[in-house]
């Protein structure tokens, strides 16, 4: 029960985080509200942790960086967003200040994630 839980977290987590990339662009018929910027964090981190408690010892190299991948794309794709506003090839709806707090968090849980270390595959 605790990895479905965690696994909806985790989901409901990276899922505000996309909200917060398409409301710049006016991809969402509304505006992300203080909820959203908390839960994109909060949500995407206690989702990882209940999956992690939940599973063997051996996958967890495996969900670390597939978690820490999704959160660099998000911000990859934040990045990307900010560069096509900056040279008026998109323009923006609302502010673009959500776009640098997932570009933010994403480079920062998404880069910790990935530099997970793997199991030793010598011994």
């Amino acid at each position: 029960m605790i990895l479905i839980a965690g696994t909806l977290f985790l989901v409901m987590g990276l899922v505000s985080g996309l909200f917060l990339v398409l409301a710049p662009l006016g991809a969402t018929p509304f505006q992300p509200g203080i909820v959203t910027w908390v839960l994109f964090p909060g949500l995407t981190i206690l989702g990882y942790v209940f999956v992690l408690l939940a599973s063997r010892t051996a996958i967890v190299p495996m969900i670390s960086r597939a978690t820490g991948g999704a959160l660099l794309v998000l911000a990859v794709v934040a990045t990307v967003v900010q560069i096509k506003m900056a040279n008026s090839i998109v323009k923006s709806s609302a502010s673009t200040l959500a776009l640098w707090y997932v570009l933010g968090v994403g480079l920062v849980f998404g880069t910790a994630g990935l530099s997970f270390p793997t199991a030793d595959k010598t011994q």
